[in-house]
């Protein structure tokens, strides 16, 4: 099993225009969708539709549009854990040629109380899991720490505890990498050379070499995932790249990160190994940024074309 937490679950309401943004201008849109979401609740979503046994934690109020709009979209068994204010609306444009332009909002305040009730929640539905998933932007009251505390809490309460993953940027990633030392983190190139206090590189060599400063001194192992460029794995053992499939058109990036991530965790929990779990990656987030809006990848939209790996 697979436990998932998303800590700023959001309403996605995504715009498709028929031609590129253009600020300051009235355009009219050609379709439009709304879906619950939130980093780990995609994640969760993708892993369901892959056949894997996974449950999804998040703070919800209980008369919160959001869990209307979630029990429509999913079919995910959710541990929700009752707070005060909705959840976040995120409003996401994309154009025919690929390009998404997001706007997204902070989440509701997170009381003490609140936090402390969702770390007892994960470490509930922790038992028997095989991983966790950290996933997202923290919203306000919850610290920059906050990963960190689960992860202790998960680690000292669970009596065989799973492998952590965490999937968030900036101070949040900052924290979790200082002091959480989690088996995989899945930044982009950008979180990532934030984190390392590096200039921004795309190159799958530089971005390994990147990735290296941390890997295994404060990770078990780094998943970056590079758009158009595939994603590089940095294991303790190794450095892998891999392209994407041939013919991906790109219609929307929106939930391609967490598609990876799913792609990955999903190769993980059925015993397959680095390069398999990296080449699944690749193909569910290229299967999701392929797909419009907001719809994320189910088994039936994986690319057929090749994956070329290569050991940096």
């Amino acid at each position: 099993m697979i436990v998932t937490l998303t800590m700023n679950p959001a309403l996605d309401r995504t715009m498709s225009l028929p031609a590129p943004l253009e600020a300051g201008e009235v355009q009219a849109a050609s379709a439009s969708r709304e879906d619950a979401a939130g980093k780990g609740v995609n994640v969760a979503r993708v892993l369901a539709a892959a056949g894997d046994d996974v449950r999804a934690v998040l703070p919800l109020a209980p008369t919160d549009p959001y869990a209307v709009a979630l029990a429509a979209s999913a079919a995910l068994d959710v541990v929700a854990v009752p707070i005060t204010g909705y959840a976040r609306v995120n409003l996401a444009i994309t154009d025919p040629e690929g390009t998404t332009t997001k706007l997204n909002l902070p989440g509701p305040e997170l009381s003490h109380e609140a936090a402390e009730a969702l770390i007892d929640a994960v470490v509930a539905a922790s038992e028997g899991a095989e991983w966790l998933a950290l996933c997202g932007s923290l919203p306000p009251g919850a610290g920059d720490d906050f990963y960190v505390r689960v992860i202790d809490a998960v680690r000292s309460r669970v009596e065989n505890p799973p492998l952590i993953a965490v999937d968030t940027s900036g101070s949040a990633l900052a924290a979790t990498v200082a002091a959480g030392n989690p088996d995989l983190i899945k930044p982009n190139e950008i979180e990532l050379a934030e984190l390392a206090g590096a200039d921004v590189r795309s190159e799958p060599a530089a971005v390994a070499e990147i990735a290296r400063a941390i890997v295994p001194a404060k990770v078990g192992s780094a998943l970056i995932t590079l758009g158009g460029d595939g994603a590089v794995l940095v294991t303790a053992d190794a450095a892998i790249h891999a392209t994407i499939p041939p013919n991906i058109s790109v219609r929307s990036t929106v939930g391609a990160g967490d598609s990876s991530l799913a792609g990955y965790l999903h190769a993980h929990v059925a015993g397959q190994n680095d390069r398999a779990a990296l080449e699944s990656a690749v193909r569910h987030g290229s299967a999701t940024a392929s797909l419009p809006g907001t719809r994320l990848a189910t088994p039936a939209d994986l690319p057929l074309g090749e994956v070329a790996l290569t050991t940096l």
